[in-house]
C-alpha cells in the first residue's frame, strides 16, 4: 500500500464556498507538497472531474471528496465522504435535494440583515457565488467585509449569521444516516469533519459517534485546520478507543481567509489507520 506523507483531504473551491477554482487549488496543493489530495465541496460533486484532471496533470494522487451538511441534535454537522463514485445516482440526487433549500434560506438571511440596516445583502452575496445553488453564510460574510460592515469574516461570525444574531436562519439538512449511506453505497468512506467545532456535550458527542458508526461511518478528522494540538490529541484518542480511521485536511477556503494553508498540517499520529487506506483501491494515481 502506498504511503502518503502529506495528504490533504478537505478543501473547497468556487463550486461551493471557496474562492479558487479546482485547478488553482490543485496547483496550490502541489506547490505545498501535497501528495494525496481531495476536493470536498459542500453538498456538491460538480467540481470532481476538474479536480481529478488537474491533480493528475500535476502528478498528484487524488481521491474524490464531498462535505455533506447534516442536522444532528439541532446542530449542523459536516460529514466528509472520500473515495466514492461521484456519478452515483443516489449520491447526486441526495446532494441536489440537500442544496435545494439554500436559496430560500439566503433570502431570509438578507431580510434579517435588512431589518438591522444592512441593505442589498442577497445581491451582494451572489457576487461571490460560483454556484448559484450553494449560496451560503460565507458569501454573505464576504459581502459584509467588502462593504465595511465588519473588518474580517471572523468579526462577521461574532456579530451576525450565527444563532441569536441578525442573519441567522437555520436550514434543515440531510439526516446523518442519509449522508453516511450516500457515501458508503457509492463505494466511499464517511468521516466526521472537525468534531471539536460542534461544542457538543459529552453525551451529545457520544450519541453522534455512536449513531455515525451504526450507519456505517468509519472515520474522523483528527488533524484539521480548526483543531488545536490538544483537540487533535483528544480525537486521536477517540479514534483509538472507537476503532475509527483518522483523516487529515486543512479545510482550506481562501488564501485571504483560511488560517491553515493546503498541505501545512502536522502529520497524523503514526499508530492511527489513515482513512485513505480504507479506500486505497479508489485512489487515482498521478500521471
Amino acid at each position: 500500500m502506498t504511503s502518503y506523507k502529506n495528504a490533504d483531504l478537505h478543501c473547497h473551491s468556487v463550486v461551493s464556498d471557496g474562492t479558487l477554482t479546482p485547478e488553482l487549488l490543485a496547483a496550490r496543493a502541489h506547490a505545498n507538497g501535497v501528495d494525496l489530495w481531495a476536493l470536498t465541496d459542500h453538498d456538491e460533486v460538480g467540481g470532481q472531474a476538474r479536480a481529478l484532471a488537474a491533480a493528475q496533470a500535476l502528478g498528484m494522487a487524488y481521491l474524490s471528496g464531498v462535505e455533506i451538511s447534516v442536522t444532528f441534535a439541532g446542530t449542523t454537522v459536516h460529514i466528509v465522504g472520500l473515495g466514492f463514485d461521484p456519478t452515483n445516482p443516489q449520491m447526486v440526487q441526495g446532494l441536489a435535494a440537500t442544496r435545494g433549500g439554500r436559496n430560500e434560506r439566503a433570502r431570509d438571511m438578507a431580510e434579517q440583515l435588512a431589518a438591522v440596516g444592512i441593505a442589498g445583502a442577497y445581491e451582494g452575496a451572489l457576487r461571490y457565488v460560483g454556484n448559484p445553488e450553494l449560496v451560503s453564510r460565507t458569501h454573505f460574510a464576504r459581502f459584509l467585509v467588502e462593504t465595511g460592515v465588519c473588518r474580517d469574516t471572523s468579526e462577521v461570525f461574532r456579530k451576525y449569521l450565527i444563532e441569536g444574531r441578525p442573519g441567522y436562519v437555520p436550514h434543515r439538512w440531510a439526516s446523518l444516516g442519509d449522508a453516511v449511506r450516500w457515501i458508503t453505497q457509492a463505494g466511499g468512506v464517511a468521516v466526521i469533519a472537525h468534531p471539536a467545532r460542534y461544542k457538543f456535550t459529552a453525551n451529545e458527542e457520544f450519541a453522534l459517534f455512536s449513531e455515525f458508526q451504526q450507519h456505517g461511518g468509519r472515520g474522523v478528522e483528527v488533524v484539521t485546520g480548526s483543531h488545536s494540538a490538544s483537540e487533535a490529541a483528544r480525537y486521536a484518542d477517540l479514534a483509538r478507543e472507537l476503532g475509527l480511521a483518522a483523516s487529515r485536511g486543512s479545510d482550506f477556503h481562501s488564501p485571504d481567509e483560511s488560517h491553515t494553508d493546503l498541505g501545512k498540517l502536522p502529520p497524523l499520529p503514526a499508530d492511527l489507520t489513515p482513512a485513505w487506506d480504507l479506500v486505497a483501491a479508489h485512489i487515482h494515481p498521478g500521471r
